[in-house]
């Protein structure tokens, strides 16, 4: 199975390695809102997990999108949609 999201994934993860682990509210001010998890279950429904993104449906209005995340601390944040 051919992965055409696999080259930016890696490059993602790469970026997020040299920045390290960041702190919510860095994540925040570059982003925007930001989640953890139990916070994002609450107004997402998860979809798939292809790291460092998850595709996500937003309960409130049932729009389809994705979220970017760091691995620890685990946090989501910029929301994109189509």
């Amino acid at each position: 199975m051919i992965d055409d999201t696999e080259t930016i994934r890696r490059e993602m993860l790469a970026e997020q390695r040299a920045a390290g682990a960041q702190a919510r509210a860095d994540l925040e001010a570059r982003y925007g809102q930001v989640w953890d998890t139990a916070e994002m279950t609450t107004e997402f429904r998860v979809h798939a997990f292809m790291a460092p993104v998850v595709i996500v449906t937003r309960l409130s209005d049932g729009r389809k999108g994705s979220l970017e995340f760091q691995h620890q601390p685990r946090f989501y944040y910029g929301w994109a949609s189509d």
